[in-house]
């Protein structure tokens, strides 16, 4: 491929990336956790056509789902450019895309700095709480007309996709402890709980020491190589873990790539690798999701 070639593809990728990361302002909705007590935001990237469309419930990392380009705003105005990017691209292709804010309702709607696990409040824990949110946006996207009851799927980042893994296991917790022993759940199966699951750059270490860890759909985990907040290595390893106990699973890792590296912003994206793991991720979720969810 000639330069000129080149830099006009690279161009219009960029330009696609800004259209798709600035895009129209999602809806504001509202629904309850499964945790009995607490009323979710959430926001809504909706196909121009009427639907019945399949669904992605979008869980964020430790920041919270919002920009710190305008401090102190925290309303569909002000989404990371990664969470619109992501939000448009579903929609664009004819999901409805729910993102699910879990911090806010709870009181920290900045959510948390870089390498503050130890000290984040139990009341936003990602292996009891937040799947309980994202069995909550399961529950409310099938109340919708304009969603496919049994075809949603949940993609999540960072600490949202380490909620996802604690969702996604035939163990997870379903309702809250409080209601556990007046509420009858069935076991989970890719037809009454989620269909698929993307899961980006998360921790893995929790599910990896659990014996008998498994999910029970289809899992893409994609990590970076060069993460300084999780480790990749852990993540091959349950990796290798799933595929050995017959769990239907597609993993990668991307050479030189950075956490966070489908931020479409300029830092992330002048880092080469961390722009064409972006595009490379943006190709594997689109057929990964177009397998496991169109009927």
């Amino acid at each position: 491929m000639n330069k000129i070639k080149y830099l006009r593809l690279y161009f219009s990728w960029l330009l696609w990336v800004s259209a798709s990361a600035f895009a129209a302002t999602p809806e504001t909705v509202k629904f309850q956790s499964r945790d009995g007590k607490t009323e979710l935001i959430g926001y809504l990237f909706k196909p121009a056509t009427p639907g019945p469309h399949p669904a992605v419930v979008m869980m964020h990392g430790r920041g919270g789902p919002f920009s710190t380009l305008k401090p102190g705003v925290h309303d569909a105005t002000n989404l990371t450019g990664r969470h619109r990017l992501w939000g448009n691209f579903w929609a664009a292709r004819g999901y409805l895309a729910l993102h699910v804010d879990s911090f806010g309702p709870r009181g920290y709607p900045g959510g948390f700095p870089k390498h503050s696990y130890n000290v984040r409040p139990p009341e936003v824990n990602e292996q009891s709480v937040r799947p309980l949110d994202a069995y909550g946006a399961l529950d409310y996207l099938r109340s919708r007309k304009d969603v496919v009851a049994d075809r949603i799927g949940v993609q999540g980042w960072s600490n949202g996709g380490m909620a996802l893994l604690a969702a996604m296991s035939t163990n997870a917790p379903q309702v809250s402890p409080d209601m556990a022993p007046r509420v009858r759940v069935a076991a989970l199966t890719a037809q009454n709980g989620f269909r698929a699951a993307i899961a980006q750059y998360p921790g893995c270490r929790i599910q990896r020491d659990q014996a008998d860890y498994r999910t029970y759909a289809p899992l893409l985990l994609l990590v970076a190589e060069d993460d300084d907040e999780v480790s990749p290595k852990v993540c091959a390893t349950l990796a290798a873990q799933l595929k050995q106990r017959g769990v239907a699973l597609e993993f990668h890792e991307y050479p030189g790539a950075h956490h966070s590296y489908d931020d479409p912003g300029k830092t992330k994206q002048s880092h080469a690798p961390n722009k064409a793991a972006l595009e490379d991720t943006l190709k594997r979720a689109e057929a990964f999701f177009a397998q496991q969810l169109r009927p």
